[in-house]
């Protein structure tokens, strides 16, 4: 059954990234993104579309519950995209439900197609109180356990958030795909997973950009910097950024890592 419902929402690493923040006017292309929410809510068949607030405007998710679930998952996709994004954040909202956890996939700020991260950086904070509002929505709905995975630019949303956000409210963070930058752009969003007290899943692809493949390494320091017991990096063999044909293998990865927590 689909229906519209509308919710009101009630450190860092170094290894020489800049964490200046640029100041700017630039805000979310709300134009763009009520043009991509009128494309794909007639469409949404797995799940309910629910509108959330945040900051004081709505923001369309999408959102499988599940009856005695192991936990909750709050998906954020990467740039140019949406909560139906058919290579991963589809197929993990739609898989990892089938596999008993909660799903909550949110609409991330957006700008004109073809912005560059660098465009990206003054609209990272607007992701902030869309990751509290999912969060706050998905304890309304009774979860016990929040998961928060993120894709590419979501990651660096992701990362942001935690950068500034102090205590997180959720038991665990999956990243994908992190690090990604366009040609000739530097990292400015600080990676937070040596800091974070929850186990953390750093999971790439073999075919991931030069890059982020340069800064595995670091990245795994960061995580036995972390300790945490559950917290793993995971290759995925003939995966490129956008794990492109790997929908059902990364359902399976990341519930086999979330089932190892229990």
């Amino acid at each position: 059954m689909k229906f519209r419902i509308l919710v009101l929402s009630v450190v860092v690493l170094a290894v020489g990234i800049d964490d200046a923040r640029p100041e700017s006017a630039v805000t979310p292309d709300y134009a763009r993104e009520r043009r991509i929410a009128e494309q794909i809510e007639p469409g949404i068949f797995d799940g309910e579309p629910v509108w959330l607030n945040a900051g004081g405007r709505e923001f369309l998710s999408v959102h499988i519950p599940v009856e005695d679930p192991h936990g909750a998952v709050l998906l954020l996709h990467g740039r140019d995209v949406s909560p139906e994004e058919q290579e991963l954040i589809g197929p993990l909202r739609v898989g990892l439900a089938e596999a008993g956890w909660t799903t909550l996939a949110l609409q991330m700020p957006v700008l004109a197609k073809g912005s560059t991260y660098h465009d990206y950086l003054p609209v990272l904070r607007f992701a902030h109180a869309r990751i509290e509002a999912g969060i706050a929505y998905l304890k309304s709905r009774g979860a016990q356990r929040i998961f928060l995975a993120a894709h590419s630019c979501g990651a660096h949303m992701a990362n942001d958030w935690f950068n500034h956000a102090g205590d997180p409210e959720v038991d665990g963070y999956i990243a994908m795909g992190l690090g990604a930058t366009d040609a000739g752009q530097d990292l400015r969003t600080p990676f937070p997973i040596g800091e974070l007290k929850i186990p953390v899943l750093d999971i790439y692809g073999s075919e991931e950009f030069p890059r982020p493949l340069e800064m595995v390494p670091a990245r795994r320091e960061l995580l036995e910097r972390n300790g945490h017991s559950g917290s793993l990096q995971m290759l995925v063999p003939g995966a490129d950024h956008y794990f492109r044909g790997y929908g059902e293998e990364m359902t399976r990865l990341l519930g086999q890592w979330l089932g190892s927590l229990d």
